[in-house]
């Protein structure tokens, strides 16, 4: 066997935040290719996600890297399990074409982006400087969701915690890739010892699974019954079950998009039996309802997100959770997807197919004043809080979250009468569409600073970018102290 064999790599990058359906499938399938071969080769998984939204472009968008020395850097998409032996075969073990399926304009558009990003150059790689990145950032530096009972997972945890500054770990309860409540306890207990903060996308599978076949047969597959499909009930009851299992460890967990009257009032019982249980949401359970998905002209499939849109009902109870303390912080959960050509890639026929999420980290700050502070649904003080301040004592960004000596300077100036309609075109989000569209917004910021670096300003009409490209930097975080 080559040296280049032996010393193989291979990532399996995937999109929507973790290992994507039928990952698993195809992790295996390479691993068992390769010991049928005799390469001592190592299959790792990780997730990448950059500012222009998730990396895969739906559920089912399983993306394989191959980097060898020697030989140019290959992103595969849509790959399935019977796909791997002839990617083994032809390409990596060999010198024959490059099998691929679809690649879209949307996968091609970001494709040098993504290698750049996982391999820190395009083409040709050298063998000392592919194997230093994948020892000490392929595998190690980046942290994804937990999908695996493997031991050594669950023990990295006090290294992440404590020496790589990412003491979160984002669990699913839904997909082909969640995980089971024995590997759920014992992240908890786990976590509970090292300063980590579980993370959970709460959603009963089972009744998902369920709903889907009866709509199915029942030949109700436009988007408005995507919401159908993934009824409160869904995530009350995987919220319930996930706070009975912290109040059995005495760890904490962490709700994210919580998006039902339902999951509030199990998050707000537990909280008050003295589990240590927190919770997000995201304007668009806040702001808009399941009557959107009726929009005409196919329009439901802007907002096919996961947890979906709610009722009034439910808009109102999450407000007053917010209001109340019962939800500590306001995200986003976003993961937007090109409303033509992506949206509709796989067709318009069947919600199941529609790639899910939605944009909203540019439209939060602005729809929180407007439609929270200025309506009178919430102090400016609360809003401050559950944007900034609270959300960095959550995270462990002890540098964050206000303004004082030895902080940060990052500062938002804002003007809280300047008026500005949402519309797609004066955003800088990378998609075609808002959900917010034709939202009249009360207040403005008219200057942004990032470690005292003005970065953003208000131009009369929208705000534009004044900044440095790539002043960023990576910020560990401490580990997590409950309140």
């Amino acid at each position: 066997m080559s040296e280049t064999a032996e010393k193989l790599k291979i990532l399996i990058c995937t999109g929507t935040g973790g290992l994507a359906s039928g990952a698993a499938e195809v992790v295996t399938a390479f691993e068992e290719e390769f010991e049928k071969k005799g390469v001592a080769a190592k299959v790792g998984s990780r997730c990448d996600v950059s500012s222009t939204g998730c990396r895969g472009l739906c559920a089912n968008d399983v993306l394989v890297d191959v980097c060898i020395p020697g030989k140019d850097a290959v992103t595969y998409d849509f790959v399935t399990a019977d796909l791997v032996p002839q990617i083994v075969d032809e390409h990596i073990l060999g010198e024959g074409p490059i099998p691929k399926k679809v690649a879209g304009p949307y996968y091609a558009k970001f494709l040098e982006k993504q290698q750049r990003i996982i391999f820190n150059r395009c083409g040709t790689i050298d063998a000392e400087s592919l194997q230093d990145f994948l020892d000490n950032e392929g595998f190690k530096g980046i942290k994804k969701a937990v999908t695996m009972t493997q031991d050594e997972v669950i023990e990295e945890v006090k290294k992440a915690c404590q020496e790589y500054g990412t003491p979160s770990f984002k669990i699913f309860m839904v997909y082909d890739f969640r995980v089971d409540d024995v590997t759920m306890i014992k992240l908890l207990e786990e976590t509970k010892k090292h300063g980590g903060l579980v993370q959970v996308h709460a959603e009963n599978v089972h009744i998902i699974d369920y709903m889907n076949k009866v709509l199915e047969n029942e030949g109700k597959l436009e988007p408005y019954y995507h919401a159908m499909s993934r009824p409160n009930i869904a995530e009350e009851e995987a919220i319930y079950r996930a706070s009975k299992m912290v109040e059995l460890t005495g760890s904490r967990l962490y709700v994210v998009h919580l998006s039902s009257k339902e999951g509030l009032w199990v998050v707000k019982n537990a909280r008050d039996r003295g589990v240590n249980i927190y919770a997000e949401t995201c304007p668009q359970y806040l702001l808009l309802d399941d009557e959107r998905y009726k929009e005409p002209d196919w329009n439901g499939a802007k907002y096919v997100m996961s947890p979906p849109l709610r009722t009034k009902e439910s808009n109102a109870a999450l407000w007053e959770g917010l209001r109340g303390g019962d939800i500590q912080v306001m995200a986003t959960d976003h993961c937007p997807f090109d409303f033509k050509g992506i949206k509709d890639m796989f067709g318009k026929d069947d919600y199941k197919k529609i790639p899910n999420g939605a944009a909203g980290i540019e439209t939060l700050a602005i729809l929180m004043h407007s439609e929270g502070v200025v309506k009178g649904r919430i102090s400016l003080e609360r809003m401050v809080d559950v944007l900034s301040t609270g959300t960095a004592r959550m995270f462990g960004l002890k540098d964050k979250g206000e303004i004082a000596v030895g902080k940060d300077a990052d500062i938002v100036v804002f003007d809280p009468k300047q008026k500005f309609t949402i519309t797609q075109s004066k955003l800088h989000m990378n998609v075609d569409y808002t959900p917010f569209e034709g939202v009249e917004i009360t207040g403005m910021p008219s200057s942004v600073y990032s470690r005292g670096l003005k970065v953003s300003q208000w131009s009369g009409e929208q705000m534009e970018f004044v900044g440095e490209v790539g002043r960023g930097r990576f910020v560990k975080r401490e580990p997590f102290e409950p309140f």
